[in-house]
């Protein structure tokens, strides 16, 4: 893998063009039509967050914001070779990992990656928000075996946790910790159990790691259908903090932080007719421009 060393602005100037090497995190995951979920959603999410974004795709989906119509698979040769050009030239900081929609891409993902020692954010995308399934079911246990045990921190929503044990999706915070300790024990460093499909006026995301007491990340739930991409804007996020350098727990607070700014702001974008996407450029798009 490629070392990028860091130039001294000092020395040479921060004038026009001096270099710069940018933190760097690559996403592998589907690509979404509309622009609100998936690869472009994380790229958004990269680029808001000042970090330079590479991109494997895995499937490619024709979607909007009210449904999933289609569903392809980037044949496997092409993932291990997408993600192997990206490792041999590319210093990553940080890896997100979202849809994988058959044990057979899991499998590929996992080998590909086996080489690479840096954090790895597992987002488990198995239902999309307008109610398409997005990874079948025999690759749910392809996942747990082969890539949860290697995740940093996996980042499931309520009814994803529940899948991934064969439960029913639970909504009290105490039955979210047992769940989520459950899931640590399939073995990933550390568990974000994402709130928003919870109840209640708070939304409450829950980082569970061995060892550690549990830590709350709570902020206002926000009343907006605008939500497209959420699961998969927090991960990226994550993995963005991380690919700073951030402390996990850090790089949780700072995401759930941005999102829901994010959040906050999705209703001042006028994108589709159904669940609208999040607003990852709340920070710096004017509002004249909108």
């Amino acid at each position: 893998m490629a070392s990028n060393t860091k130039p001294d602005h000092a020395a040479g100037g921060a004038g026009r063009g001096a270099a710069i090497a940018p933190a760097i995190a690559l996403t592998i995951a589907g690509s979404d039509s509309s622009g609100g979920a998936g690869i472009q959603a994380d790229l958004k999410t990269f680029s808001a967050l000042g970090v330079y974004g590479a991109s494997v795709i895995t499937a490619i989906t024709a979607q909007n914001t009210r449904a999933v119509t289609h569903i392809h698979d980037v044949p496997l040769d092409v993932v291990a070779g997408q993600i192997a050009a990206v490792l041999d030239d590319l210093d990553v900081g940080a890896v997100k990992i979202g849809m994988l929609s058959s044990p057979e891409i899991v499998a590929c993902v996992a080998a590909a990656l086996a080489d690479y020692a840096g954090p790895v954010v597992l987002d488990p995308v198995i239902v999309a928000k307008s109610g398409a399934k997005l990874l079948r079911g025999e690759a749910i246990a392809a996942l747990k075996e082969q890539l949860l045990p290697r995740a940093t921190v996996i980042t499931p929503n309520l009814p994803e946790a529940a899948s991934l044990l064969g439960e029913a999706p639970v909504r009290d915070p105490a039955e979210a910790e047992r769940q989520g300790r459950a899931l640590l024990a399939l073995g990933p460093a550390a568990v974000l159990m994402k709130g928003g499909h919870g109840e209640g006026a708070q939304c409450t995301d829950l980082l569970l790691a061995a060892g550690e007491p549990p830590r709350a990340f709570t902020s206002q739930r926000i009343e907006t259908r605008n939500t497209h991409g959420t699961g998969c804007t927090l991960s990226s996020a994550i993995a963005a903090g991380l690919a700073r350098g951030l402390p996990l727990a850090a790089a949780v607070a700072e995401a759930h932080s941005w999102l829901h700014a994010a959040i906050a702001a999705a209703d001042t974008l006028h994108v589709g007719s159904g669940h609208g996407p999040v607003h990852h450029f709340h920070a710096l798009w004017r509002e004249e421009a909108r």
